[in-house]
């Protein structure tokens, strides 16, 4: 399971949003679903997920009910601060969504799109483990309103499934994507580099197998290790050995080359698309600093600057619904410093990067030393903004740094 979760301000009991809330009803607005089931837990996941012998006091079967119910919370809570706005994004995330019934993810997608409205054209995507998707899954989703499944492939090569704990077979990947198409859904396909054991030609392997796939998208993430969790562990008890940075970067160089090769183009550090419409466009809310609410045990919100994020363990988010309270735990508006902070870290990430005006102002004259270290490329800071080059995208978090420090 995932560490604690912050401190902040206590949340009042009705969710109520404050009444001195800058909200701006023309800021994009997103709508994030959590489902905290899986079946067994990956050893590299840090996320907020429970396996069936960890849900003390919740059923998975009342789940789409239980949400549902902070949906209706939700509903109120914009309404009476005037910040109430169609969906342009919705998401479902986990653990695996698609381990509840297609059914139970229809109706928690109805129930948002009849409280807030959903958008002409909105992206609406479900999260999915290869091996739980069938042509009927794929097709009631499609049926309910989805309109994009995102495919955890991680891995072609099964000894390095079998490092990050994964139990779906290769060749359901396949089975899976050709489900979705058939649907008429869009799909993108997960990645993830640097596993104990992987070889720089298991990684090439598997970028083969995804790209044959012919998705619209792939999204490549560098294994991270995260305190407590059981790699974390066998790390400190020297069973597995800890990621090499150099082969990651070597890996991460080969991704790169290869999907452009094959028609993608990166618009943010781990993702690439093969044109601007098929990206993201959920993710890319959160780098935007847009508002969205996030429904579900252990789930972040934004709006107009107020963050609050709910109790964690299913059980807890139930009672709290069930007794009419909202579920969360906390909360806090982080003031224009942390603000401005978080925007570098986000927006540098992307394609298009950040302005340079929005850079504070003492840190401007290092965007120079950037450039000379291939880090920034230099037509676009001549244009005004910041933009990583494939080197800087590797040191991104250096790049931060520099520019914030």
């Amino acid at each position: 399971m995932a560490g604690p979760l912050p401190l902040g301000d206590p949340a009042p009991a009705d969710g109520r949003l404050p009444d001195d809330l800058p909200i701006a009803v023309d800021t994009p607005f997103s709508a994030y679903l959590h489902v905290p089931f899986c079946r067994v837990r990956c050893g590299y996941c840090d996320f907020n997920t429970y396996t069936s012998s960890e849900l003390r006091g919740a059923k998975q079967e009342d789940y789409a009910s239980t949400l549902i119910g902070e949906i209706a919370l939700a509903r109120r809570a914009l309404d009476d601060a005037g910040a109430l706005r169609p969906m342009d994004t919705v998401f479902f995330g986990g653990g695996t969504p698609t381990l509840l019934p297609a059914g139970d993810l229809a109706r928690m997608l109805g129930a948002a799109t009849a409280a807030f409205g959903l958008a002409p054209g909105a992206e609406v995507t479900v999260e999915a483990n290869p091996d739980t998707v069938t042509p009927q899954v794929a097709q009631t989703l499609a049926e309910a309103g989805v309109t994009r499944l995102s495919i955890g492939m991680q891995s072609a090569v099964p000894h390095v499934l079998a490092a990050l704990d994964r139990t779906h077979r290769p060749e359901n990947v396949r089975t899976a994507v050709a489900a979705a198409k058939d649907a008429g859904l869009a799909v993108s396909v997960d990645l993830i580099y640097g596993a104990p054991g992987e070889s720089l030609a298991d990684w090439e392997a598997s970028l083969d197998a995804a790209l044959s796939l012919d998705s619209d998208h792939i999204s490549a993430y560098a294994l991270i290790i995260e305190e407590g969790t059981k790699l974390a562990r066998q790390i400190r008890r020297g069973e597995v050995p800890m990621p090499d940075d150099d082969l990651q970067a070597d890996m991460y160089e080969l991704a790169d080359r290869r999907l452009a090769a094959a028609g993608f183009e990166w618009y943010e550090v781990s993702n690439w698309a093969r044109t601007p419409a098929q990206r993201s466009r959920h993710n890319l809310a959160y780098w935007r600093g847009s508002d969205w609410w996030g429904f579900g045990p252990g789930a972040h919100s934004h709006v107009a600057g107020l963050r609050w994020w709910n109790v964690k363990h299913p059980a807890a988010y139930a009672q709290r619904l069930a007794a009419g309270s909202s579920p969360a735990a906390g909360r806090e508006r982080p003031d224009e410093a942390a603000r401005s902070l978080e925007r570098i870290l986000l927006l540098s990430r992307i394609r298009e990067g950040i302005a340079v005006a929005d850079v504070p102002e003492g840190n401007r004259d290092r965007v120079a030393g950037l450039i000379a270290d291939g880090l920034i490329d230099a037509a676009a800071a001549i244009r005004g903004r910041v933009q990583l080059t494939l080197r800087g995208r590797l040191l991104a978090d250096a790049v931060v740094r520099e520019l914030t420090d």
